[in-house]
């Protein structure tokens, strides 16, 4: 007589497979909100991979970071993975030089105007509501009063205490202010 002996066969679990998929999916999820909530701050500027594109002759988007080894070497990590090495003495040089020919955006003369403004507000104890960034021009308030109007435009600074009027221009936001009659405000 023959006996038939059956043997199990692996039974193949597919949910090992989508428990890793979705534990990969959920890995994905939580890192992409980490980097909604606290973005990674790139250390280069637009303007310094502009520098930097310019000194080694590429793109300025395919500059990923710079760093200095043993005080002596500069590297320059690239997007595509590669990296090069310049001597620092050298690379400072050529920083400055390239510093002085480059020109300014629109983006970084708002944002150094506007530092020159929070300053200058700072120090006369006034406040501004929201920029208009395409002429560089906004309202001055004290104490929920308004005091005039400032902007800066290719002649300089400027300031008017009506909407319409002359603008008296200056060398600078704290001379522009001075121009409405606002004093630097005093610690009692």
């Amino acid at each position: 007589m023959t006996y038939v002996t059956h043997t199990r066969q692996a039974i193949v679990d597919y949910s090992v497979d989508k428990q890793a998929a979705a534990q990969a999916e959920l890995d994905k999820y939580i890192e992409s909100q980490a980097e909604a909530v606290a973005p990674t701050q790139d250390p280069l500027t637009s303007r310094d991979r502009r520098i930097i594109g310019e000194i080694i002759e590429v793109e300025p988007e395919s500059v990923r970071t710079i760093w200095i080894e043993g005080g002596i070497t500069v590297w320059v990590q690239l997007v595509c993975g590669g990296r090069l090495p310049f001597d620092r003495n050298w690379f400072a040089t050529r920083v400055a030089e390239v510093k002085a020919t480059l020109p300014e955006t629109p983006l970084e003369r708002n944002e150094r105007l506007s530092e020159e403004l929070e300053e200058a507000c700072v120090k006369f104890n006034l406040w501004h509501p929201q920029i208009d960034w395409l002429s560089f021009s906004t309202k001055l308030y004290r104490n929920n009063q308004l005091v005039g109007y400032i902007g800066c435009n290719y002649e300089g600074w400027y300031s008017r205490p009506r909407t319409y009027g002359m603008n008296r221009f200056a060398n600078s936001a704290e001379e522009a202010i001075t121009f409405l009659g606002v004093r630097t405000a005093v610690a009692a």
